[in-house]
């Protein structure tokens, strides 16, 4: 007898983890999961999007809008950043990245800075924000790969 062969690839693997991740967020409007992957397939780090450390998400607002301070986006991390931020093992030089959603232009600075030379993401719902229009543009410019996760219709389940 040979081995199995409906293992399921890196990219669904990894994919998996991300939107596993995301599942964590508490946001009521979009959850986005994030896993960095190692040049020999290692996952080094996981994160999603949320308050800061020490910031209780009781006591913070999760509306998308609102004056002086009252909304969501002055508070929350992105789940990019968390996972790098999350690593404490040194580079993420040639790294991977898997996201549930294309990243906005200030994650995708860090992804930059941090050496991460590939981006597989899920959803591109905001293609057309400046922000991701930005994002792209500095991508390219640094010569980090971006592509689209491909899905294969799979049925993965985790029963709990």
């Amino acid at each position: 007898m040979g081995k199995r062969q409906d293992y399921i690839s890196w990219d669904e693997y990894f994919m998996g983890v991300a939107i596993l991740s995301g599942m964590r967020s508490k946001d009521p409007h979009t959850q986005v999961g994030c896993c960095i992957v190692s040049p020999t397939n290692k996952i080094l780090s996981m994160g999603y999007n949320g308050f800061p450390l020490g910031c209780s998400d009781d006591e913070f607002p999760w509306e998308r809008e609102g004056d002086d301070c009252n909304n969501k986006y002055f508070y929350t991390t992105h789940s990019e950043l968390n996972a790098i931020l999350n690593y404490r093992g040194g580079s993420l030089e040639g790294c991977k990245l898997y996201v549930t959603l294309f990243p906005c232009n200030e994650c995708a600075k860090a992804i930059i800075q941090a050496g991460i030379k590939e981006v597989v993401y899920d959803s591109d719902k905001y293609a057309d924000t400046p922000s991701v229009r930005a994002s792209k543009r500095m991508f390219r410019a640094a010569g980090v790969t971006v592509k689209q996760y491909v899905h294969t219709g799979r049925l993965v389940e985790i029963t709990l």
